[in-house]
């Protein structure tokens, strides 16, 4: 069994989805994988057991009755900013997803949902909590300091990073053995910005130096 997934069996997930013939199939499928599953049936309920369950993970439709995924993440991210969550789209979210860019959505899941493509998404779950486990991260001649947005040298010198110097290392960490595709550092790293190709080298070539020197 690789590693993640033996981590993976030692988290608790919430999954919201209001659709019963949905949710309960999709819980006994992820809890073959975790350690528990909690259920909810819509955004108010899930959002009542995140605050007395405190889960490792988040699974959320979109679309819901009462109070929708997009209102329970909303709520949650006010004072959570590290739990991963995983939303459930439709093609036809688009338009209505743009107002969750600043949530922090570790993947968003497009129904109907594949097995290898939920797996993929639980593994980048995984990825981000043994990241926020952290407090620093091994480089090749350094080591990255999370909470300090810095680089420490094997002789003790420090180097402190630029606030997109230190997003776009954290990606890379978090995305560690993927492959991170320019919307993803544009979103990341520049957010409302416009990102050159230019701009990008200027940061990769500056972020070299840092961790080398």
């Amino acid at each position: 069994m690789e590693l993640w997934l033996e981590k993976l069996k030692s988290l608790r997930l919430l999954y919201a989805e209001d659709e019963e013939g949905i949710r309960k199939p999709m819980a006994n499928t992820l809890s073959y994988y975790l350690k528990e599953v909690l259920e909810a049936r819509n955004g108010e309920e899930g959002l009542d057991m995140y605050y007395e369950q405190r889960p490792d993970i988040i699974l959320t439709d979109l679309r819901m009755p009462k109070k929708d995924g997009l209102y329970m993440v909303k709520e949650i991210r006010k004072n959570d900013k590290t739990t991963p969550i995983l939303m459930i789209t439709a093609h036809t979210d688009k338009e209505y997803l743009l107002s969750a860019i600043e949530l922090k959505i570790e993947k968003y899941l497009i129904k109907p949902i594949a097995l290898d493509e939920l797996l993929g998404g639980l593994k980048l779950c995984v990825n981000e909590i043994e990241l926020g486990r952290s407090i620093f991260l091994e480089c090749k001649n350094c080591q990255f300091d999370l909470k300090n947005k810095r680089i420490i040298h094997t002789d003790g010198s420090e180097v402190e990073l630029t606030h997109k110097e230190s997003d776009f290392l954290e990606l890379l960490l978090r995305k560690k053995g993927m492959v991170v595709s320019y919307e993803e550092i544009e979103m990341n790293v520049w957010k409302e910005e416009y990102m050159s190709i230019a701009a990008l080298r200027t940061l990769v070539k500056s972020l070299r130096k840092k961790t080398s020197e």
